[in-house]
Order: structure tokens, then C-alpha cells, then sequence
């Protein structure tokens, strides 16, 4: 089992920044990729980003490419999404994830491969 524990959300204004935590406890975080997904009211759990085990490989939807960064410090067990230049279509409710498969490799977009979820953490951007 993997717990997840997302943390620094917030409201901003557009153009501002956040920068989103999930600290994960349990199995050995390294022995999982990390992706951040987000729900807007009224709207499909989208995926955001992810990052492999090691860091080292990361991938974006085209939305936020350029202006999110995905990034995690297996020492101490978190995952990190840096978002900057926020806009208000940003709002949403963000959740991270841990899955086991394919580890190594990021671009996994569909949710139902993660294993594990966080209770999500709010994001609102005022216009």
C-alpha cells in the first residue's frame, strides 16, 4: 500500500504560480512513476504529467507544456508540479498517482493504470 498526500494548492490570480507537493509513505516510492492528473467541475479527470522512478523522464499534455514542471526527490518520497504562468482553465482539483507498471517509462496518460490515488488539493485561478 501507498498512501499519498497532495498539499499547496491555493487561489491565485493569472500569471501567478503554485507549486503543488504529494508526499507519498508505504511501499518504496522509488518502485513506482508518479503522474499528476486533474478535475475540473463537470469534467473528465484529465491527465497533467509524469515522471518516471528515477526522474529522469518526464512528460506533459500539450496545455501545459512550457509551463508545469514535474519533478520528485525519491529521498524524500515527494512529487512536485511547479506550475507557472497559471490561467484561469487551470482551475481544477489535483490529484497525484503512483503506479508500478512500466515504471521506467512516463507518458501514461490513462488513470486506470495508476495504482494509487491522493485526496486531491484545489487550484483555483481568478481571472
Amino acid at each position: 500500500q501507498v498512501q499519498l498526500v497532495e498539499s499547496g494548492g491555493g487561489l491565485v490570480q493569472a500569471g501567478g504560480s503554485l507549486r503543488l507537493s504529494c508526499a507519498a509513505s508505504g511501499r518504496t516510492f522509488s518502485s513506482y512513476a508518479m503522474g499528476w492528473f486533474r478535475q475540473a467541475p463537470g469534467k473528465e479527470r484529465e491527465f497533467v504529467a509524469d515522471v518516471n522512478w528515477s526522474g529522469y523522464s518526464t512528460f506533459y499534455t500539450d496545455s501545459v507544456k512550457g509551463r508545469f514542471t514535474i519533478s520528485r526527490d525519491n529521498a524524500k518520497n515527494t512529487v512536485y508540479l511547479q506550475m507557472d504562468s497559471l490561467k484561469p482553465e487551470d482551475t481544477a482539483v489535483y490529484y497525484c498517482a503512483a503506479r508500478s507498471r512500466n515504471r521506467n517509462v512516463p507518458q501514461e496518460t490513462r488513470y486506470y493504470m495508476y495504482d494509487y490515488w491522493g485526496q486531491g488539493t484545489q487550484v483555483t485561478v481568478s481571472s
